[in-house]
């Protein structure tokens, strides 16, 4: 199996909600200083032509003249307006933090629930192979792969799709365990993987690998494995048909497309080998193709 990583980034809906949310603030603020200087520019020219034309109109209450009477009502209306900008509707009021607290609340809620749906699954990987191993004294050596239609798994030792949640599926099966592989699958990952024990198998007798140990044949790496409850071989093309014959199960992710490429995972011939298990996705923004995860055991 082949190793890329491959990153992403998008604007999430509330962020934009709430840019738009700050910029109809800005345009009501605007409304508002608008407000203010025409009024001051119409209520300050009022007075002015009360003064110098003394044009007056004397009112039943308090005897005030018309410029006075205009001041005083818009100036109620301005007070008004100002109320409703900076305290009925004001940034980040009340209501936006029900709604904020609505989408937190419901996050993580989605969130809960993905980890339990993680733990349950990580429980019954670790019943069966309890329940496998009680069964069965010797390990349960598992191939694990990612193969097109057509058994394709890599081209010029690269990774020929990205899966994010294959990747997350393979590091979930395998830490802990031993992880077995040809040299080229080691030196197509950037380093050895982590919480696991890797091991390398290469016909060359002075072969180092950092953080892994080297060996020169695939029954050294299983017995170097047998203690482990579940060792992972992870390829390539021929490891996988060097091990297939010793193996007690598939983990295979079933890549809906045909593509080229010049690895390998080798036929399943089902006299020998009997589905138990199949979890179909569909593609999305992590994931560019449609897959399935099989479970195949040997038949007894």
């Amino acid at each position: 199996m082949l190793f890329k990583n491959k990153n992403s980034s998008n604007i999430d809906d509330e962020q934009i909600a709430l840019i738009e949310y700050a910029q109809q603030r800005i345009k009501s603020k605007k409304r508002l200083f608008f407000h203010f200087f025409f009024m001051a520019f119409v209520l300050l020219s009022a007075v002015i032509a009360n003064l110098v034309f003394d044009v007056k109109k004397e009112y039943i209450f308090f005897e005030l003249d018309w410029s006075y009477w205009l001041c005083i009502t818009w100036l109620i209306v301005f007070f008004i307006h100002t109320f409703n900008v900076f305290i009925t509707n004001r940034f980040m009021g009340k209501e936006w933090e029900k709604k904020q607290m609505k989408v937190l609340v419901n996050k993580q809620q989605v969130k809960i629930a993905e980890i339990k749906a993680e733990l349950e699954k990580e429980a019954r990987i670790i019943a069966e192979s309890q329940l496998y191993s009680k069964k069965n004294p010797k390990s349960l050596v598992t191939l694990i792969a990612a193969a097109s239609v057509n058994n394709v798994i890599g081209k010029d030792n690269k990774l020929i799709w990205h899966l994010s949640d294959d990747l997350k599926h393979f590091k979930e099966l395998t830490k802990g365990h031993f992880v077995i592989m040809g040299r080229k699958t080691f030196e197509s990952m950037p380093k050895a993987l982590p919480n696991r024990t890797n091991v390398v198998i290469t016909r060359k007798l002075d072969y180092k690998a950092e953080n892994a140990i080297v060996v020169n044949s695939m029954e050294q790496a299983l017995k170097l494995a047998e203690n482990d409850s579940q060792p992972f071989i992870i390829g390539g093309g021929e490891i996988y048909k060097l091990a297939i014959e010793d193996a007690d199960r598939i983990e295979l992710t079933r890549v809906h497309t045909s593509i080229e490429g010049d690895a390998f995972f080798p036929e399943i011939n089902y006299n020998v080998w009997e589905e138990v298990s199949s979890e179909k996705r569909f593609k999305d923004d992590k994931n560019e193709y449609d897959y399935t995860f099989y479970r195949y055991d040997k038949k007894n």
